[in-house]
């Protein structure tokens, strides 16, 4: 597998220049943007800032917020995030993405609104919507499964795979390190599972700090990658917590509420605490990141 690493930029709230400045600086090459179709209007203007710093989109993640969800009891709220997700297809197709990680409800959201086949029928028609579109943009839907906490829904790569299936064509699945440590019986299986299916994977360790920050072994899970083919961008998406303890290891923490866009976009940063760390922590951390998972490929390199 040849490395390369891409980031999220949802997770903190500044300008893509700073945010691009700071990935060619360390290295990444690929940028995983925030599926908000509406901070991105221009797509020659965001490509030209790509291009600028060296670095490709290698594709988009929606951010479901309160109001967008694939499941939704009403139909009005479903139709509605299909023509959100579809916007957020073409944003990634106009920047030249590949692939667009679609988590369908709303993150936070724990309580069923229908039956477990009427959910199941309403995300598979929505999602069949979304796949439409993205087979005619050139871009490949790849469903996240997520931890229980944050979604009833959709938690393990099989649950992931089984609605791939009712969708059809080629969507597939993403997966995440962070949330596959909490809900899959052993990492490595889910991996093997999704095989050639996997289309995206995100970076963050079992605590969702930068890989290295925590307990799991990256080496092995490049490995693993490599060994089922897995040719995509490593994207990394830690998340750091906000700690105003007496025994914080960190005193560098700004204020959390210091966040731009819309309300919706700024509380769910704000809920993920990706606002509340200093430029300098955060920079270290990119770094750190990229550092660990190269070191884990190089590991895992052929010798001759």
């Amino acid at each position: 597998m040849a490395f390369k690493a891409a980031m999220h930029n949802w997770m903190r709230p500044e300008p893509l220049g700073v945010t691009l400045d700071r990935l060619k600086r360390h290295g990444y090459t690929g940028l995983e943007i925030s599926g908000e179709p509406q901070q991105y209007t221009d797509h020659r203007e965001v490509r030209a800032l790509l291009e600028q710093h060296g670095i490709e989109c290698w594709g988009a993640v929606t951010i479901m917020t309160p109001g967008r969800d694939l499941l939704h009891e009403d139909p009005y709220v479903r139709l509605g995030t299909v023509e959100y997700v579809k916007g957020v297809i073409s944003l990634a197709a106009g920047l030249g993405g590949e692939i667009v990680a679609v988590v369908p409800s709303t993150v936070g959201k724990v309580t069923p609104m229908g039956s477990a086949d009427e959910e199941w029928r309403w995300a598979v028609e929505s999602l069949k919507r979304c796949q439409e579109h993205a087979e005619a943009e050139g871009v490949r839907i790849a469903l996240e499964p997520l931890n229980r906490f944050e979604t009833y829904f959709l938690n393990r790569c099989d649950q992931a795979l089984a609605l791939a299936d009712d969708v059809g064509g080629d969507c597939g699945v993403c997966l995440d390190a962070f949330h596959m440590n909490i809900e899959e019986e052993h990492w490595a299986g889910a991996i093997r599972a999704a095989g050639s299916r996997l289309h995206d994977f995100h970076i963050a360790d079992n605590n969702r700090m930068p890989p290295g920050h925590g307990s799991l072994d990256w080496r092995a899970i490049v490995g693993e990658l490599d060994a089922v083919g897995y040719a995509g961008c490593l994207t990394v998406e830690f998340v750091g917590t906000v700690d105003r303890s007496p025994v914080s290891p960190r005193t560098d923490m700004r204020d959390a509420s210091e966040t731009e866009g819309s309300e919706s976009a700024a509380r769910f940063i704000r809920d993920h605490g990706g606002g509340a760390l200093s430029d300098e922590t955060y920079d270290r951390w990119v770094q750190e990141s990229i550092k660990a998972l190269r070191d884990a490929s190089s590991q895992n390199a052929p010798t001759n």
